[in-house]
């Protein structure tokens, strides 16, 4: 699965925590896993929507192994009845069941027979009903409106991670592996679809405007990764050179826009077959854009599932970011095909192996469809820094997770076990080397395929193949919470160089405190400015001090660790050691991904309290020659982040004014339009560069955006995809009511999601507090899809001062729809997120625990606690730095300098 998810990048401290009591994570709910004694071998399941009244039949054959006599048989089931059930073992009787006794609170149901089931194999028959229900997950109704504007609904499915038992009874546990028969009984002018082919479509007996279409046999595989889809669907197809026959479904009149998708699709399959050396196991792989849709994407085997804005390109109205975004879900979701569906977890536990795999990878294969797009360097800023975030709070968790109960399943698809869990794949990748982990990967898909497996058969497998010791050095980074911030400081002895390093728990509250200090096994890159895209020594760091010493280094040499930025550490540099490296910022002789690292490694320090935070804001300063995309990315991010704490304070106007000194320069450089030769990330760079300006205030920058969005809405000149966003954000964030109206026409007006989208995440710019409430109130309109509320109501809590208390006020004033409309799934943990964690009062952290204690939302328990604890970090960094800011700020103003 594609989680999606918009983390913001927010910040931290720890001694009040413990009085608040943010730091124990709440009880396991008591959990059991299904019994061994009777196992599914097939089910036969056929299913009958329908699309009016919202309800479906259900029909389920399957032949089962009875390994331990027993008189019941207990299975997953939730919001389904049973009408009747029974059990024939192979050649006997049919034996009906006299009982089924639900167990809600487990999503369990228990059938009682009248006789034992003696061990052997049989047909196991139950018959049911169930709702097609609006909450995005297990078998749900999905809105859209048709060409000529009447509102229908698809059925569509979404079952990872534990929602199949809410389309049929069924042992949805991932290591309960069977083959599958499908039928979908459904209206004749209706697209109908499933994990494998059709084998057979005829009309049905009892109604002659249903059709029931039969697809053929899936290979052995897991409940979560079933799927179908009934609706009106248009596609574009392809083969790609393995004889694959690939599919992108869209919606209808929209054929055009799948075709990006589909050539990414067909590119990505035959990269993956030689990567892994396995061929893809089915005949077919269909795409398909749902309008309704939690999460990103769904990789359902055969059938994966987006939402529409994860698929959909259209060649005039899409921006730059947006075909990169559907580039890395294809590849993220491609690539679960083979791990993830051939191989499976063994149990949720190992979740992070599937996600984590898939979110390293969809970067390895978009780099070799895209070089152009420098995607590992963004993959640092998108997931490795916002993995070090999350990972330094004391309310993180480690990779690998025990879970039992339904609802601490949800909690994990963070974070950690997609951006953690890639990077330190992208670490051990590194480590190996790619001819071993290829060699590694193949051994074990081809051991464990059509099975489960577990994080140490990955690893074992890995160490077969490199002779180096994987699963020592991996435990210390996926079984203990957290990462190393390594000290370096250096001496010139004769021609060499020695480093001194010593490594200790990063912490976001500041330098560990406590007496056992975690340890890892730390693979370690040292370069020079001799030749700064190289190694000049790889070690592993296995123990908590360690010296080195580098052969013929130069005093005027500079010395840098982590090459790359690819190990999971932070580093700290000696005084010395830290000057010498800042002119290689600005002389640029520092490759962009280590210039990225080393300042964001700073800027982490500072906001842990130990360093000053205006030693960060001189260190910025010395990025006015910078070019990459992703630097200024990451740079825009972290005074993204400082802004908002600023926003705390009187002297928020200081910060824009820096804000403005630093992107100014490449602002004019760049300009407003495309100049010949340019590619994708000047145009990400252009948008990013704007957007900032604008922001800020920027007095030329918003008289242009002002011009421009005036000649788009008369249909003068339109906006290019790329300009939209800053545009939107500009005009918005400096308009008034009027400006407010016009975005909520063009809204209306929009025929693409992505541009719906696009400007619900930038109406919290708007800054008058009624306007402000009316986007709230929209938020919750039928104008906006159910996935969607969340960024317009995120985006207000992130646009301003006023606009976090209006939206806190706004979700617990209205908790009650929002909570039942997002059930527990990770919606309503981003909800939580976006809203709450941009407040630096300590008491917020006080009203937001004690509002989740009267109103709980378990699956987003631990999101709440590291709120909590952002809130009061973010507290104690502005009483620690306010001032010194503040007066740093002053005195620029007083002596400006070349910048």
């Amino acid at each position: 699965m594609s989680a999606c998810i918009i983390f913001s990048r927010s910040s931290r401290r720890r001694r009040r925590l413990h009085s608040l009591g943010l730091a124990a994570m709440p009880e396991k709910r008591p959990f059991e896993r299904l019994p061994a004694d009777v196992s599914p071998i097939n089910y036969s399941l056929c299913l009958k929507p329908d699309l009016l009244d919202f309800t479906f039949e259900g029909k389920l054959e399957a032949a089962a192994q009875v390994r331990q006599a027993t008189n019941q048989i207990v299975m997953n089931c939730a919001d389904i009845d049973i009408i009747t059930a029974s059990y024939a073992p192979e050649g006997d009787e049919e034996i009906h069941a006299t009982g089924f006794n639900y167990q809600n609170e487990d999503e369990k149901v228990t059938l009682s027979f009248p006789s034992t089931l003696q061990t052997g194999t049989g047909t196991l028959k139950i018959d049911f009903v169930g709702e097609l229900n609006d909450k995005m997950k297990g078998f749900y109704r999905s809105k859209y409106t048709t060409p000529s504007g009447e509102v229908r609904y698809a059925a569509v499915t979404q079952f990872e991670a534990t929602d199949a038992r809410r389309a049929f009874p069924c042992w949805d546990e991932p290591a309960i592996k069977a083959t599958f028969d499908i039928s979908l009984v459904v209206p004749k002018d209706r697209v109908a679809l499933s994990n494998m082919n059709v084998i057979d479509r005829k009309p049905y007996p009892d109604d002659e405007n249903l059709v029931e279409v039969k697809f053929a046999r899936t290979p052995v595989m897991s409940t979560y990764l079933v799927a179908f889809v009934v609706g009106e669907y248009d596609f574009v197809e392809t083969r790609s050179k393995d004889g694959v026959c690939v599919r992108v479904y869209t919606p209808v009149g929209k054929a055009e826009q799948g075709k990006f998708a589909l050539e990414v699709a067909a590119k990505t399959l035959p990269f993956y077959k030689d990567y892994f050396n396995v061929p893809y196991p089915l005949p077919k792989i269909d795409l398909i854009a749902i309008a309704d849709f939690a999460a990103g994407a769904m990789e359902n085997w055969g059938l994966v599932t987006y939402r529409e804005t994860a698929l959909l390109i259209d060649p005039k109205n899409s921006c730059s970011s947006s075909r990169q975004w559907v580039a890395l879900v294809v590849g993220h979701e491609l690539a679960h095909q083979w791990f993830g569906n051939l191989v499976t977890m063994e149990w949720w536990t190992h979740l992070w192996l599937n996600e984590g795999f898939a979110s390293w990878i969809e970067y390895l294969c978009v780099d070799h469809c895209f070089p152009e797009y420098d995607i590992w360097t963004q993959f640092v800023s998108a997931d490795y820094t916002r993995a070090q975030e999350l990972d330094a709070l004391d309310n993180s968790h480690p990779i690998e997770v025990s879970v039992g109960h339904p609802s601490e399943v949800d909690e994990i698809f963070d974070a950690i076990s997609y951006s953690k869990g890639a990077s330190v794949i992208r670490m051990l990748h590194d480590y190996i080397g790619d001819k071993d982990f290829k060699r590694g990967m193949n051994m074990y898909l081809t051991k464990f395929q059509q099975k489960n497996a577990a994080t140490e058969d990955l690893w074992e497998s890995l160490e077969n193949a490199s002779g180096k010791p994987i699963a020592a050095v991996m435990n210390t980074w996926t079984k203990q919470m957290g990462f190393p911030l390594i000290y370096v400081e250096d001496e010139q002895v004769e021609d060499d160089r020695l480093l001194r390093l010593s490594q200790k728990k990063f912490c976001a509250s500041g330098p560990f405190v406590g007496e056992d200090c975690p340890q890892w096994m730390v693979p370690i890159t040292i370069s020079t400015s001799e030749d700064p895209n190289q190694a000049k020594l790889k070690i592993l760091m296995d123990k908590s001090e360690m010296n080195v010493v580098l052969k013929n280094v130069n005093p005027d040499q500079w010395v840098k660790l982590n090459l790359g930025t690819v190990g999971f550490y932070r580093t700290q540099y000696s005084s010395a050691m830290l000057e010498s490296l800042l002119p290689g910022i600005r002389d640029l002789s520092l490759p962009p991904v280590d210039r990225l690292g080393l300042q964001n490694d700073l800027f982490s320090l500072a906001r842990a309290g130990i360093i000053s935070t205006v030693e960060v804001l001189k260190v910025m300063e010395a990025f006015v020659n910078e070019p990459n995309y992703t630097v200024w990315s990451d740079l825009s991010c972290n005074l993204g982040i400082l802004s908002t704490l600023l926003s705390h304070t009187d002297f928020y106007e200081e910060i824009q004014e820096f804000v403005k000194d630093v992107f100014s320069p490449i602002g004019e450089r760049l300009g407003w339009d495309p100049k010949p030769g340019e590619g994708h990330l000047d145009a990400l760079l252009r948008g990013l560069v704007l957007g900032k300006l604008g922001k800020a205030g920027h007095k030329a920058t918003l008289e242009e955006a002002r011009r421009r969005f005036k000649d788009h809405v008369e249909g003068k000149q339109i906006l290019s995809a790329d300009l939209r966003s800053p545009v939107y954000l500009t005009v918005l964030k400096h308009g008034d009511g009027t400006t407010l109206e016009i975005m909520l026409k063009l809204h209306k007006q929009a025929d693409m999601q992505e541009e719906k989208n696009r400007i619900e995440r930038v109406l919290g710019a708007t800054l008058s507090p009624e306007l402000i409430q009316k986007v709230l109130t929209f938020a919750l309109s039928e104008e906006v899809r159910p996935q969607d509320t969340v960024s317009v109501i995120g985006g207000v809590a992130g646009g301003s001062k006023h606009g976090r208390k209006a939206a806190w006020k706004f979700i617990k004033d209205n908790w009650e729809e929002l909570y039942n409309r997002y059930q527990g799934g990770f919606l309503i943990s981003r909800l939580i997120k976006l809203s709450v964690e941009g407040f630096a009062v300590d008491k917020m952290a006080g009203e937001v625990k004690a509002f989740f204690e009267s109103h709980p939302a378990p699956s987003a328990e631990r999101t709440i606690q590291q709120c909590c604890e952002n809130i009061l970090l973010n507290a104690a960094w502005l009483k620690r730095d306010a001032e010194s800011i503040h007066q740093y700020l002053l005195q620029r103003k007083a002596s400006p300098q070349a910048v």
